[in-house]
């Protein structure tokens, strides 16, 4: 969950972060991201060029502008989970509070399609998610007190991180998170005659 900015100032730096990012994604959406230029989000967003590069480092950034705390968030489910909680079950209760919410939204299709057909994109995104992935396998090998390339905590965070991907299609995505995280807790079971 993000946390409101206290301060005036603070507050007004989100408002503008937020009427650029969806800006951008209206236009994005609407004429495809390649046609699209920081000078025509300036506008739409009634900012300068220069204040979006303050906000944003680049062009693929106001796409995925909800990324940001993604780090912090997964660092946070391993780290501050309850006691007695084990982290993956802390990591399945994560996905089911940010992910499913994301995936429900009506304008995730659209998002979808734009990310995939756009080259840049995909990219941005691969890299994106590889830095989860780093940042969840440290988190897990530091609450574990293993050495950071350990080979389970890495496989760990890539199947998690891959679990929105393996779900999204599916007529029940909570169903297909609890059946994946199932596979990870108690290992792949093969139906009878296979």
């Amino acid at each position: 969950m993000t946390e409101t900015p206290v301060g005036r100032r603070e507050r007004k730096k989100a408002q503008t972060r937020q009427s650029i990012a969806d800006a951008a994604l209206e236009l994005f959406l609407e004429r495809g991201y390649d046609h699209v230029s920081m000078r025509d989000i300036a506008d739409a967003a009634d900012v300068s060029t220069a204040t979006i590069f303050k906000h944003f480092p680049g062009k693929e950034a106001l796409v995925f502008d909800q990324e940001e705390g993604v780090d912090a968030r997964l660092i946070a489910a391993v780290r501050d989970r309850a006691a007695g909680l084990g982290i993956l079950d802390a990591l399945h209760q994560h996905l089911i509070d940010s992910w499913l919410p994301l995936a429900a939204h009506p304008q995730r299709q659209e998002f979808d399609r734009l990310v995939h057909s756009t080259p840049a994109l995909r990219a941005y995104a691969e890299r994106m998610w590889a830095r989860h992935t780093d940042t969840l396998s440290t988190a897990i090998a530091d609450d574990l007190g293993v050495p950071h390339d350990d080979l389970a905590c890495v496989t760990l965070a890539r199947f998690v991180l891959e679990i929105p991907v393996l779900a999204q299609g599916q007529k029940d995505r909570r169903a297909a998170v609890d059946g994946v995280f199932g596979i990870l807790a108690h290992g792949w079971r093969p139906l009878s005659g296979a």
